[in-house]
């Protein structure tokens, strides 16, 4: 499912419009950025949270070459699913 199919979907469950939804997905999608930026959690109970982590510096190797390069280190975005997403997921 892409965005558009998503905006469609949840437009269709609400019985709101598709300009609508796709704005208030717009503005759910830059919270979580937002408040995942600032090193917050952003914790849907049922769903699942978002939150940053920490990847260290680490030696690679380039596949073509074979030379050694340092790969920097990097924040990551983590999505830790939730039990209710979990169970449904697997019934």
């Amino acid at each position: 499912m892409n965005k558009q199919e998503l905006v469609e979907a949840v437009a269709a469950a609400t019985g709101g419009s598709r300009a609508a939804t796709g704005e208030a997905i717009d503005a759910f999608i830059a919270a979580v950025i937002d408040a995942v930026m600032k090193g917050e959690t952003v914790q849907l109970i049922g769903f699942g949270s978002f939150s940053t982590g920490a990847r260290a510096a680490r030696v690679g190797r380039n596949p073509a070459t074979g030379a050694e390069i340092q790969i920097p280190a990097a924040k990551t975005v983590k999505f830790t699913s939730g039990k209710a997403f979990k169970d449904a997921v697997n019934q």
